[in-house]
């Protein structure tokens, strides 16, 4: 985690960033290394049998790092605030430390708003695709 999100300081600031973001700007290879060293962090988790429910959580935290590293430059500057690997590496460490109540229901959570995020977004996305088609076949009609 260290290497991937924190490696490099940035000089007068508290800026640190790692390789992710420069590994990033390969295209497709960057994406495939990044992404293996995050399977890594994950399998690990597997290894140490945490629970599902953080595991999502932390595949979630990948995807989200995935998704902004197929945005050029702009997604590799966020991707300097957002670090996936650093955050999934706290969870183990604080699941490790014995913090596992807290860690589960902070996850349920991440996860329960993860979910209505996403079907809050599909349902969005139902009424524009309803309202388009609508507004064309009420077009259509008038020209018949």
């Amino acid at each position: 985690a260290h290497w991937m999100d924190e490696f490099i300081h940035i000089p007068g600031t508290k800026i640190r960033f790692g390789l992710d973001p420069l590994i990033a700007l390969v295209p497709g290879f960057g994406a495939l290394l990044s992404s293996s060293v995050s399977a890594v962090v994950l399998a690990e988790a597997v290894r140490l049998r945490v629970p599902v429910s953080v595991l999502m959580r932390m595949g979630i935290n990948v995807l989200i790092n995935d998704a902004l590293d197929c945005i050029p430059i702009v997604g590799n500057a966020i991707s300097i605030v957002f670090k996936s690997n650093t955050i999934n590496l706290a969870l183990i460490n604080r699941w490790k430390s014995g913090d596992t109540a807290k860690i589960k229901k902070g996850s349920r959570l991440f996860l329960l708003l993860v979910f209505g995020f996403w079907v809050g977004l599909m349902l969005f996305w139902w009424f524009i695709i309803l309202t388009l088609l609508g507004t064309v076949l009420h077009f259509v009609g008038k020209l018949f």
